[in-house]
This record gives C-alpha cells, structure tokens and sequence, in this order.
C-alpha cells in the first residue's frame, strides 16, 4: 500500500558520514526521523521551515514519493533515504528555492 501524505515543511538532514541535505516531508515523517536518529540510523533531524506554501512543485514531489514509497512505521530498523530522480531533485530544488533555502 503507497502512501497518501501531504507535505507541510523542509528538514535537514545528517546522514551518518556528516553529510546533510534537504528533505520535502511532515510532521508524522520528520518524527520518524527523528526515531531514526535516537536508533542511529542517522545523525540528526532537524525542521528548517514549517508551514511551507502547496505549490505545484510540492505537489509533483508529493505525487512522486506517495507513487514509490511508504511512510515508516515506529518499527522501523533502518532510514530510507529517498532517492530523486532529476526531475524530482529539480522540484525539490525550486521547492527551496520558493521558501527561500539553500
């Protein structure tokens, strides 16, 4: 069963090696990763802007991992990294463009 989640801020986060980057999610997912980062599977989680505008870029990425992926559950034993294709990085891209990050 694929996801039907709505997208409502921007995080970042830091993977294990200390690299970071942006992440288009909610509430429920961010506290995932946040679980995440208590497990170890990440270095930390953290909320850059709540709130952000549906625009039709949020939108297209919305469509995109809703199609691919499945939210995490609590028992969750490891972080799933979503992987964008060109595309999708680009509307990842404007979407921080648009809230004015990166």
């Amino acid at each position: 069963m694929k996801s039907h989640e709505t997208f409502t801020l921007i995080e970042e986060i830091t993977r294990l090696d200390g690299t970071k980057y942006m992440e288009i999610s909610n509430m429920v997912q961010n506290g995932r990763a946040e679980l995440a980062a208590e497990r170890g599977f990440i270095k930390q989680v953290r909320i850059l802007q709540l709130n952000i505008p549906h625009s039709p870029h949020v939108e297209a990425y919305e469509k995109y991992i809703n199609e691919n992926y499945e939210m995490p559950t609590e028992a969750m034993d490891h972080f799933e990294e979503w992987k964008k294709p060109e595309k999708i990085q680009h509307e990842v891209n404007m979407v921080l463009k648009e809230n004015h990050i990166g």
